[in-house]
């Protein structure tokens, strides 16, 4: 650049005063964000930083409290023989004394009607069937540790193909279903677990809580040949605690129909109030067909769902149960 060229001048003095301005306006803005901060941060520090960490504080002493409670009969079991050559007992009350506490601590979870799964011979618990099957698992664990029986489950063939289940699989006998493979296990005195709307009723089903059968009839048939007790089986708000993306439904229905993989995304782990509801048992009548009892199987279960559900379902609602509830008519 030529000094005493004035255009080549006044064309650097203007650069440098452009590049000041910027430097100037951005040193202001970080100024400026850094004094918004310096006013926000003692609001966020008090009214949600620390009242998280107290909050997480109180759940964790809640679940080690819980823990501790159970520690003698955590040591019982690690040390008992292992009966009927079943060498998952410990590690099965391992798990469900964490998955109970987990249900306690995260959704205030609690039984009604407990007493309908006996302590000996065989039940079919029939079940709707939530985005994630939680109240399944919390129902399973809690059988364990308050009635010391194992609840048996049909489950979809996709989950053996899941890495890392085929363990838990094994551990708590869940197995594909098939008429004769479900009456031979409750022949032998065991409780099973079916939910005929399976995936399909998972996936496509929502906070109206559908029942989504269609024509199943298998697991009357099941109860019909075993003779069996069916146990209908609710629980509240397990649609409020996982929910589907609905949205675009027909792509998640094609999808589905095509492969038989759930594909339709889940949301949640809302921490609601989840409360199973086991009715009284019903039994299959002398001469009456798989059809005639599913007929009353599949009523049965409505009647939880009316009773027990204020629909359609609403996550701030079943929040809002874990501190009150309305006393309910009876």
């Amino acid at each position: 650049m030529n000094c005493a060229d004035p255009e080549s001048l006044c064309a650097a003095v203007i650069n440098a005063t452009a590049a000041a301005k910027d430097f100037i306006n951005s040193q202001l803005d970080l100024l400026y964000l850094a004094w918004v901060w310096s006013l926000l941060y003692p609001l966020i520090l008090v009214v949600v930083v620390l009242p998280l960490i107290i909050l997480m504080l109180l759940y964790l002493s809640a679940f080690m409290l819980y823990l501790y409670r159970r520690r003698n009969r955590i040591y019982d079991v690690i040390h008992e023989t292992y009966e009927h050559g079943d060498p998952w007992v410990g590690g099965r009350y391992l798990v469900s004394i964490l998955w109970d506490a987990h249900g306690y601590v995260w959704h205030g979870y609690d039984v009604e009607g407990l007493e309908h799964i006996p302590l000996k011979g065989p039940a079919l618990i029939i079940y709707y069937h939530g985005a994630i099957p939680l109240d399944c698992y919390y129902l399973v664990t809690r059988t364990i540790l308050a009635r010391n029986r194992l609840i048996r489950c049909v489950g979809d063939n996709f989950l053996e193909k899941v890495p890392g289940w085929k363990v838990m699989l094994e551990a708590f006998h869940v197995t594909p279903g098939t008429v004769s493979g479900c009456v031979k296990t409750l022949s032998r005195g065991h409780i099973l677990a079916i939910s005929p709307g399976g995936v399909r009723e998972a996936q496509f089903s929502d906070h109206n809580y559908q029942l989504m059968w269609g024509k199943r009839t298998g697991y009357a048939k099941v109860a019909v040949e075993s003779k069996a007790p069916v146990i209908p089986m609710f629980t509240e708000n397990v649609r409020e605690a996982f929910r589907t993306v609905s949205w675009p439904q027909a792509l998640w229905r094609t999808i589905y129909e095509k492969t038989r993989l759930p594909c339709a995304p889940i949301y949640g782990g809302f921490p609601v109030k989840l409360r199973t509801h086991l009715g009284k048992p019903v039994l299959a009548m002398p001469g009456e067909t798989a059809e005639e009892l599913a007929v009353r199987v599949e009523t049965a279960l409505q009647e939880l769902i009316n009773k027990h559900q204020r629909l359609p379902g609403n996550i701030f609602r079943a929040l809002l149960a874990r501190v009150y509830e309305k006393p309910k008519k009876s």
